[in-house]
């Protein structure tokens, strides 16, 4: 024969029938018969997976002959289980219990309609039925700050993932993630911005701080989603939305508290000195210790936005400089960076925040370029307090880059590390972190030797993106907080 069969169709049928015997066959047929043969065939074989689906969703027995089981008897080619039985009919059932327990993976739909792995971080009882609950869910893939409420709906139960499963996908070492995978990514994932607790008061921090308690802020014309939990009153606990003044920045709980509110504050501008003005945009220096209430407040809603922030609630040791876009309205705060009066470990930054609605427009570079300013009016280089928040360092990096690469590329002759620093106000050990970054530094003999190709700095400058605003250090009116006598 050639490998074809010419005048004859052979149908082999190796499944068991609903009594459990086996059905094997091997039979010619002639062309004529072949048609009516096929459906015969194929009728049968929808009878037998009608009922083994049955058997198995009725409590299945396998089938058995002369007393062993016949599929232990067939071919080792055979793939009568795969398609004989629905795949959902192969898997064990799983019974889920509601309400579902805190510390449940499962999948949720998002805001992009699509299907995400979450945790089940915390749960709470609604008014109706005894199944109703909303579940406070993280999505494994994002960070803390897309944590949020959902409702049950919003779960797809078939995807719960049991102590079973995880035990199973230990043992086949498949493709999923064993349970310790999965922890060691909730630690990279928690430990973000945090290098500076332990393992023990991490542990305190995330359980405090695990479920945001206020959903969304009001300021100024922006109603903003919050990113994260803030320490607010214990009467603001049970309050979704908080309305703030965006001149004094008091909050209160309903919108009609802020029209009466609004209607007695005199402020049009943030309380303190205005140091800065170009144009539209100015800065506001605010003395913790003049302003406590302001001060604190402030801090009140820039942790709102900022995972790693410790609050103080002493602000006296701190000035506030805050950025605003002016208009015939007032000014208008659009992010802020505080420092301390008297630093020993030299930071010109505690800590920097650029509000949601104003992100990505180049205001959190010019906030950096802004406080090296004003080190170079203090005659001091710097550095900001440790830790960054993730978006605070890549701000930073972005920054430090671009004004290396620009100095290198503009200046003539040898330049130290020491140099660069005494230009920039920048510490030498960010100069060096980031030259290094970049593969522009080398380690000869004992010092560092500054490698700055043009073709590489002009590649590195195309991917440093734009600069941001400018500060413009001839607008600046400011005398550093060691010479006022205060």
């Amino acid at each position: 024969m050639d490998g074809s069969i010419d005048d004859s169709y052979f149908i082999t049928s190796d499944v068991p029938d609903a009594n459990g015997m086996s059905l094997k066959a091997a039979t010619a047929f002639s062309e004529g018969d072949a048609a009516a043969a096929a459906m015969a065939a194929k009728d049968s074989v929808r009878e037998n997976r009608k009922s083994l689906t049955n058997n198995f969703i009725n409590g299945f027995k396998e089938p058995k002959l002369n007393g062993r089981s016949i599929y232990s008897q067939l071919p080792a080619s055979t793939s009568c289980h795969a398609e004989l039985l629905p795949e959902t009919s192969m898997k064990r059932r799983k019974s889920v219990s509601l309400p579902l327990e805190v510390g449940t993976r499962l999948l949720c739909k998002w805001r992009d309609d699509k299907l995400h792995p979450v945790k089940i971080i915390e749960r709470k009882k609604l008014s109706s039925g005894p199944d109703d609950y909303q579940y406070y869910v993280h999505y494994t893939e994002f960070n803390r700050r897309l944590d949020e409420w959902v409702r049950l709906e919003q779960l797809d139960l078939e995807t719960v993932e049991t102590d079973a499963d995880e035990k199973t996908e230990e043992k086949g070492g498949g493709p999923k993630m064993t349970r310790h995978q999965k922890r060691k990514i909730d630690e990279i994932h928690v430990e973000e911005g945090h290098e500076e607790f332990d393992q023990a008061s991490l542990r305190e921090h995330e359980e405090f701080t695990k479920v945001k308690n206020i959903g969304k802020i009001e300021l100024g014309k922006y109603e903003i989603e919050t990113w994260y939990f803030s320490p607010f009153p214990s009467e603001y606990s049970d309050c979704n939305k908080l309305f703030f003044c965006e001149f004094c920045l008091t909050f209160l709980k309903r919108k009609e508290q802020l029209a009466r509110h609004m209607r007695k504050c005199d402020l049009k501008h943030p309380p303190g000195d205005e140091i800065y003005r170009n144009g539209s945009l100015s800065m506001f220096e605010v003395d913790g210790k003049k302003n406590k209430i302001y001060g604190q407040n402030l801090c009140y809603l820039a942790k709102l936005f900022l995972d790693h922030k410790t609050l103080y609630y002493d602000v006296d040791l701190f000035l506030f400089y805050i950025l605003c876009e002016c208009d015939d309205r007032g000014c208008h705060m659009v992010g802020y960076f505080s420092k301390e009066k008297h630093s020993e470990e030299g930071y010109n930054l505690a800590c920097i925040l650029t509000l949601p609605p104003y992100q990505r427009k180049g205001y959190g570079k010019f906030l950096i370029a802004f406080s090296y300013e004003l080190s170079k009016k203090e005659g001091k280089v710097g550095t900001p307090e440790r830790p960054l928040s993730d978006l605070g360092l890549l701000s930073y990096r972005g920054y430090w880059t671009r004004i290396l690469l620009e100095i290198l590329k503009k200046h003539r002759g040898n330049v130290s590390i020491k140099d660069l620093s005494d230009m920039t106000a920048i510490k030498s050990e960010d100069v060096i972190s980031t030259l290094q970054s970049l593969e522009l530094i080398q380690y000869r003999k004992g010092q560092h030797v500054i490698c700055a190709d043009p073709k590489l700095l002009d590649r590195h400058l195309k991917a440093a993106g734009r600069g941001g605003l400018e500060v413009d250090p001839a607008k600046l009116i400011w005398t550093p907080y060691k010479e006022q006598g205060a």
